[in-house]
């Protein structure tokens, strides 16, 4: 279950977003897409999720090329994009239900039910999305994009904007998810990549400046936090 990137160019006119980037992900790891506004991410990361065209390159996920095949590739795909979409005024098993007709997945209610439970809504599935707190609303789009028991789930900074407690309960989510999928995760905090990501990837003007194992770190890059290899990836 991995994601495979090969000399993947995107262009807003005379902007170039993405130079040519490459990288491969291991399968069932939590995988830190980092780097500065601007970087990229967001732009990788729609194109991953199918939903973005792109200039040139090939990007497979699980070996199906996304441009060759896409409904084939997007039925292994689950994205929580930075700004989550919800309708406002539909309830949250109202929403679930809509998602799951989109899927075509059978017995529908019972899976349902099962995602509302591992997403931690039982208390708040009566209620309209304008009713849920930020937090809530973010477990809401995190259980619309593994309605579908994706292999491979994006969610761009799924953690932005939230209290303490609400961000180690979306943490803690997102580990347990981890467990048989492999999480494609964007963050500005790098205590979050310390306390979640098996594998880091840094992006910045486009490029990838660096991609390695999180236990691999200390050894690459001796005495230094997460923060500090950060700074000196992306500082030029």
């Amino acid at each position: 279950m991995s994601i495979q990137v090969n000399n993947l160019t995107k262009s807003y006119g005379r902007q170039k977003a993405l130079a040519s980037i490459n990288f491969k992900t291991q399968s069932n790891h939590i995988i830190g897409f980092l780097g500065p506004n601007g970087a990229g991410k967001s732009t990788t990361m729609k194109i991953l999720a199918g939903i973005l065209p792109f200039d040139q390159g090939e990007c497979t996920i699980n070996g199906i090329n996304i441009k060759l095949d896409p409904l084939k590739a997007k039925k292994r795909i689950g994205y929580l994009p930075e700004n989550n979409p919800l309708y406002q005024e539909m309830y949250l098993q109202e929403i679930l239900a809509f998602e799951a007709r989109l899927h075509q997945i059978p017995n529908s209610l019972h899976r349902i039910q099962e995602v509302i439970s591992l997403t931690g809504l039982s208390t708040e599935q009566h209620k309209k999305a304008s009713q849920l707190s930020k937090g809530y609303r973010q477990r809401v789009g995190i259980a619309m994009a593994i309605i579908h028991d994706p292999q491979i789930l994006i969610l761009d900074e799924p953690t932005s904007g939230l209290d303490p407690n609400q961000i180690l309960e979306i943490r803690t989510l997102i580990k347990t998810l981890s467990t048989n999928k492999t999480v494609l995760l964007s963050t500005h905090i790098m205590q979050e990549v310390e306390a979640l990501c098996d594998e880091i990837i840094v992006l910045h003007k486009g490029i990838v400046k660096d991609h390695f194992l999180k236990s691999e770190a200390a050894v690459k890059f001796p005495n230094q936090n997460m923060e500090e290899i950060f700074v000196e990836l992306t500082k030029n």
